[in-house]
């Protein structure tokens, strides 16, 4: 029996449902794997009072710290983050935080593995608990963790000495892998991990009836994503209003929000651009499977789920060159890459509505992306560091 420690600052709660949903899933289907046991540590990162009282503050400090979260036993530790320090303590205070809590654990639970789902600043943290307490440590990087903790000055150092140490690193995609051993991580010891995709809730619909349950009658374009800068909203609503007649549903919540109805607004589209808010991702299937088109034009990704979440739904993808967007676009019918402009965007866009891939065809490009294959990897990938010790 393979005993787990999974330990992510990225895992939902009551308060964010949508909160690294994909680690959930994941980490869901490793501890249903007949040969594990798993426990999860979901740190919860807080400034120092009064800071910590503040509304957005407020509801993650009055979270129970100890649950079980979907049946499975998870620990919410609070470690102390200070704002206007670009994160450089933040691996000092969570690893402060965790040896106490990890040496109670351990009295129950003698973990094999700790398996570090984002790489900062989980990673770091995890190599010196791993230490330790003895075991070995696997760190995942996932996009904005090596993009931006990975190069930003404060914290670069610690990434890098991290992923040096590490037993094992997991990479979302090819592309995530070498942008790792571009900041000088070991090639060797990083293996691919694609995502998974519930092919069963992602699937294809009556795309019409769907649209008209919706109110809309001509071409339906999604985006998904949280309302910041990297993820290019505001490039996509400006290919959507060169479209005439064509409608443009954005499903997510950030600090963009006000900047982007602004936008909406001058553009003069407001009847057909519409900022959906944070929608539950058991709502997601029905709003892609109802789309044209998705189209996502964000700066840097790993491997956004949302690609292939769409492509399970029979919707074909429009998206950058970044990250892992060749590994999924392999096929015409699956989308188009394209450069990161409004007029790009168009085009490509009006290709696809013009000349719409056969749904079954875009769906394929889903299908090697299963939840079995990424927990039999995960599996295989966690338990070999473990015989190694």
């Amino acid at each position: 029996m393979l005993r787990v420690l999974t330990l992510s600052t990225l895992f939902p709660d009551a308060t964010r449902p949508n909160f690294g949903v994909f680690v959930e899933r994941q980490t869901l289907g490793l501890a249903a794997h007949p040969d594990v046991e798993l426990r999860v540590v979901a740190p919860l990162g807080l400034p120092p009072w009064p800071l910590s009282r503040a509304a957005r503050y407020a509801p993650l400090a009055a979270l129970p710290h100890h649950e079980s979260w979907k049946s499975v036993e998870t620990r919410r530790p609070c470690f102390t983050t200070l704002p206007g320090t670009g994160g450089r303590f933040h691996v000092a205070a969570l690893v402060r935080a965790l040896k106490p809590l990890l040496a109670d654990i351990r009295r129950t639970f003698a973990f094999d593995v700790i398996d570090a789902e984002f790489f900062f600043p989980d990673g770091p943290a995890a190599i010196a608990l791993g230490a330790h307490f003895g075991v070995p440590v696997s760190i995942k990087a996932r996009g904005a963790d090596i993009h931006h903790w990975g190069h930003a000055p404060a914290t670069t150092t610690q990434v890098r000495s991290a992923g040096r140490a590490a037993a094992g690193l997991l990479a979302v995609s090819e592309a995530m892998k070498a942008d790792m051993v571009e900041i000088g991580l070991p090639a060797e010891h990083i293996r691919v991990h694609h995502t998974g995709v519930d092919l069963a809730r992602f699937a294809p619909v009556d795309r019409a009836a769907a649209k008209a349950a919706r109110g809309i009658a001509g071409p339906l374009v999604v985006s998904l994503g949280a309302l910041i800068p990297r993820k290019g909203h505001d490039i996509v609503i400006d290919a959507v209003a060169a479209i005439p007649g064509a409608t443009l549903l954005i499903a997510g919540e950030g600090p963009e929000r006000s900047a982007l109805a602004a936008r909406i607004a001058a553009l003069g589209v407001g009847d057909r651009v519409q900022l959906l808010g944070a929608i539950p991702h058991g709502e997601l299937p029905a709003l892609l499977a109802a789309a044209d088109v998705m189209a996502l034009a964000s700066s840097s990704e790993g491997l956004a789920n949302a690609w292939v979440e769409a492509l399970a739904c029979g919707t074909p993808i429009v998206i950058t060159a970044a990250g892992g967007a060749g590994e999924v676009v392999t096929d015409p019918a699956y989308g188009r890459i394209v450069p990161r402009e409004a007029p790009a965007f168009a085009a490509a866009i009006r290709d696809l509505l013009a000349a719409p891939p056969a749904t079954a065809a875009v769906r394929r490009g889903a299908e090697g992306f299963t939840w079995d294959a990424n927990t039999a990897a995960l599996f295989a990938h966690l338990s070999g560091l473990a015989r190694r010790t």
